[in-house]
């Protein structure tokens, strides 16, 4: 049998370590000051002996918390990743110090190396140093990785978790509700979850792109689209198609990428193969839209006189592009900030109600468009 699938050691399994009773070591576990402290000590010595992590439910009925958070990247990247920040507490054999400690970086680099990732967990963990707290960070590409970030969550090792959800046939987000733990998400689930969530308005965003690009004179405009199943990848797409419906463009040729550099490149290059007069391209991410820009540059177009660029998401990416990316800035480190604190709210008060918080967009008009 797999360790994954191994039993979880059991009050009891403590208890027998121990040579005491089980309500003696329930009672040591959940605080009680009323024993020798050699009493104390074998209790210790038996939790580590055995591995015994005390349940979600029973820390809840004690009153006590971990101070950790779990911020969840699922389809994040091919690597799995399990890192922990809290005094480089160990996640098993798959752990490391989230700030660099037993890891050669590689794998953190797989989730990271996208720009948007990298500012969640920027505004998470700012977060949560101001409230004393500590991120544990995961990520989750397969079966059993899922199964191994629910069991640890299950165990009682947050106190919450944050999940950062890439695709729609993702099954780990109907899966979190299942374990009792309090949850936020950041973007609006695939489908309908009791789980709180934040998210900026993307029909709009793209909107403000559309109506920008036209405004310049643009008049052949093309975009390249994120993967169509992801919620908003379909919600950029629909909102800019809709806004140029409304200007009198009613057809917008597109093709989809996957939010890389790589997959931007590509796209530029067939939409100017189909389409030699585009004159204006709108990217639903800024990486997408720095690829678009290099292919435009190895086929002699210059941006903005031939071809003018917007993109999505204002990132790093969008000022190492040259020219500079006119873009559409989603708060990301704002709204994960907010869903830290929508997160913690629930923990402290677990009567609140599933709430939604939805950020505007901005555009950020720079020398691409």
């Amino acid at each position: 049998m797999s360790e994954l699938l191994q039993p979880s050691p059991t009050l009891e399994d403590v208890a027998r370590a121990a040579g005491l009773s089980r309500s003696t070591v329930s009672r040591v576990l959940n605080g009680s000051r009323d024993f020798d402290p050699a009493v104390r000590e074998a209790v210790r010595r038996a939790v580590a002996a055995t591995g015994y992590v005390p349940s979600v439910a029973g820390r809840s009925l004690a009153g006590r918390r971990t101070g950790m958070v779990a911020l969840v990247l699922s389809g994040a990247g091919d690597t799995p990743v399990y890192e922990t920040s809290a005094n480089d507490t160990a996640v098993g054999d798959r752990a490391t110090d989230a700030y660099g400690a037993e890891d050669d970086g590689s794998r953190r680099r797989a989730v990271f190396s996208d720009p948007f990732f990298g500012r969640v967990a920027d505004g998470v963990t700012s977060f949560l140093r101001r409230q004393g707290a500590h991120p544990i960070l995961m990520s989750a590409e397969t079966a059993e990785d899922h199964q191994y970030v629910l069991a640890y969550l299950r165990r009682g090792n947050a106190d919450g978790a944050l999940l950062v959800s890439t695709h729609a046939d993702d099954p780990l987000p109907a899966l979190i509700p299942g374990t009792g733990l309090h949850a936020v998400m950041y973007a609006r689930p695939a489908r309908p979850l009791p789980l709180s969530y934040v998210d900026v308005a993307h029909r709009e965003g793209a909107a403000l792109a559309a109506e920008h690009l036209l405004a310049r004179g643009c008049r052949r405009v093309a975009t390249i689209c994120g993967p169509l199943d992801v919620p908003a990848s379909r919600d950029r797409l629909a909102g800019f198609q809709e806004a140029m419906a409304r200007r009198g463009h009613p057809y917008v040729p597109f093709v989809a990428g996957n939010f890389t550099l790589d997959s931007g490149e590509a796209a530029a290059r067939r939409l100017l193969a189909e389409f030699p007069d585009v004159d204006g391209v709108f990217a639903a991410n800024d990486l997408m839209a720095q690829g678009a820009l290099l292919t435009l540059r190895d086929q002699g177009r210059r941006v903005p006189g031939d071809v003018a660029v917007v993109g999505f998401d204002d990132s790093s990416a969008a000022l190492a592009c040259r020219p500079m990316l006119t873009t559409v800035r989603q708060p990301v480190e704002e709204m994960a900030a907010e869903m830290t604190r929508m997160l913690l709210d629930r923990i402290r008060t677990p009567e609140l109600p599933i709430a939604a918080r939805i950020f505007d967009p901005v555009l950020v008009v720079r020398q691409s468009a």
